[in-house]
């Protein structure tokens, strides 16, 4: 890239003054960069291969007035910013005794990783993926996702950005704005996007050329993209969505704005007359506290709302009309997602026995349960809890982590654009909690680090390295994203060509020794499930 005569001024001035400037007492002149928004200079840090400029703004602050109001752009700077560290997460509680707490609502800020080898250029187009984190809609911060390896895998730009989480971001409220009343988050994530259209060029990449990826929530908020055409055109051209059904029902607006009438109830600010000032104005802990009270043990409690323009209607319905923004996907989950949350309920107390196995599988399945006894034996099984975790991933009606919901959603969409399907099936990958007592396999999130090396769930980052096998799938899982980021189809040296979905029963399996298609649809028993809910699940 080109510099001018006073930015690399200030260029030399900086590394000069890096010697005793906190946290950047290592740095010199030669692992500096900088590059030009449209909102000031950012100078970021060569390091591991790459050029990571983290932590710039891309809305200000959202607080006071502008807590529960669309983002706005952030402020021009003069200078030169520092963008050597994450921004702060977003607002939200620690999670599981695993994920961490944070208060700080000045949060809306974005990453961008450059490959950048010795002797390459910034200037050369790269293909763009702009990852979104998970957690539930309630939690996830862009910290905890190093990007290098992903850029590297790919020769891609890789960005990450927080936006706002649970009662910040999702709630809704009659006192909201109701055009984009619970959907402040997905309006976040928007206006980052929006940042990467006008400022990636600069960075090196392509703007025409971005693939939005996500993983849970992350990929759940991809689902709710695609179903607003209006408010996302020109965003993205691809997308990958890892562990998000979009045929998930969804809480209409008015079903939505209950729950934030509850929080606000336990605030003391349900009164009708002044509700949204003294919201904005009350502590951050107390709305966090107030909202997870509310939520309970619902973890889709917070997911968006429909009826507001951030999600005009059902994700099922667009898909299913053709009414979506049209763009190739990567679409699939984990072959045993929700044995995580059995293993959860386990750590947390719950006892899951040959005794109770009906009763357990009564409370998500009512007068159904009959039927899905006889359908899974539990003599068929290693344990009860096991049983559990596989019956619920295969399909849960109430829970978008499950496969024939995965399958439909693939399904629904490759009536209009190319879709192709997968399942992560890597029953040895590391453990994504403490071990339960029961087989855990490829749950929820567990391919994660097979992205982001060593990643925990945390800014440690000390996760257990691969063992041999599960390393060479997770090469050959980047090779397959990024050449898809890059061109539109998946491809992997030495490994089974990937054609776009057909059909649920030839679906790409990812195994260690093992990748190729399956027959997903017998797999998860996706055919009983369509006969116990034909409204939710098409044959």
């Amino acid at each position: 890239m080109k510099y001018s005569k006073r930015a690399a001024l200030g260029l030399f001035l900086l590394a000069l003054a890096a010697v005793s400037s906190p946290g950047t007492a290592s740095a010199t002149s030669s692992d500096l960069t900088v590059v030009q928004t449209d909102s000031g200079a950012v100078r970021g840090l060569r390091e591991d291969g790459v050029i990571a400029f983290k932590g710039i703004p891309y809305a200000v602050s959202p607080t006071g007035a502008l807590r529960w109001a669309p983002p706005q752009p952030a402020a021009a700077w003069s200078g030169i910013r520092d963008a050597t560290h994450f921004g702060s997460g977003c607002p939200q509680l620690a999670r599981y005794g695993l994920t961490e707490a944070g208060y700080n609502e000045d949060c809306l800020s974005i990453n961008v990783t450059v490959p950048s080898p010795k002797g390459a250029s910034m200037s050369a187009k790269r293909p763009v993926i702009a990852w979104i984190y998970g957690g539930a809609f309630v939690g996830g911060s862009t910290a905890i996702y190093p990007l290098a390896h992903m850029a590297l895998s790919g020769n891609a730009i890789v960005v990450s950005f927080n936006y706002r989480l649970g009662v910040f971001g999702f709630m809704a409220s009659p006192t909201f704005d109701r055009a984009n009343d619970g959907s402040y988050g997905l309006e976040d994530q928007r206006a980052a996007l929006g940042w990467v259209q006008r400022n990636i060029a600069a960075f090196g990449g392509d703007p025409k050329n971005v693939t939005v990826a996500g993983e849970s929530a992350g990929a759940a908020s991809i689902c709710m993209h695609i179903a607003a055409p209006g408010e996302t055109k020109g965003l993205f051209s691809k997308a990958i969505i890892q562990s998000a059904n979009c045929t998930q029902h969804l809480r209409t607006l008015t079903e939505a704005d209950a729950v934030g009438e509850k929080v606000a109830t336990l605030v003391g600010c349900a009164d009708g007359v002044g509700e949204l000032a003294c919201l904005q104005a009350k502590p951050v802990k107390d709305l966090l506290n107030a909202a997870s009270k509310v939520a309970g043990s619902d973890i889709m409690m917070y997911v968006p709302s429909v009826g507001a323009s951030g999600v005009p209607e059902q994700p099922a319905e667009a898909l299913a009309s053709g009414r979506f923004l049209r763009v190739p996907i990567i679409n699939g989950g984990n072959r045993d997602e929700l044995r995580l949350y059995v293993a959860y309920a386990v750590q947390g107390g719950s006892i899951i026995t040959p005794a109770n196995y009906a009763a357990v599988l009564r409370s998500a399945y009512g007068d159904k349960t009959d039927r899905v006894l006889a359908e899974y034996l539990l003599s068929h099984f290693s344990s009860p809890a096991a049983a559990v975790g596989t019956v619920m991933s295969d399909y849960r009606q109430d829970n978008g982590l499950n496969n024939c919901g995965f399958q439909e959603t693939g399904k629904l969409a490759s009536a209009y654009v190319s879709v192709f399907q997968y399942e992560f099936a890597d029953r040895d990958a590391p453990p994504v909690t403490d071990n339960p007592g029961f087989e855990m396999g490829a749950v929820h999130s567990s391919e994660l680090p097979y992205q982001f090396p060593r990643f925990t769930n945390t800014t440690k980052l000390n996760g257990p390295a691969l063992a041999p096998g599960s390393q060479h799938l997770a090469t050959v899982m980047m090779e397959y994203w990024t050449s898809f980021a890059a061109t539109g189809m998946p491809a992997a040296k030495g490994e089974p060509a990937w054609a776009p979905m057909t059909s649920t029963k030839k679906i790409m399996r990812l195994e260690p020794g093992k990748v190729g298609y399956f027959d997903g649809a017998s797999a998860h028993h996706c055919a009983f499930w369509q006969q116990l809910y034909p409204t939710s699940l098409q044959p």
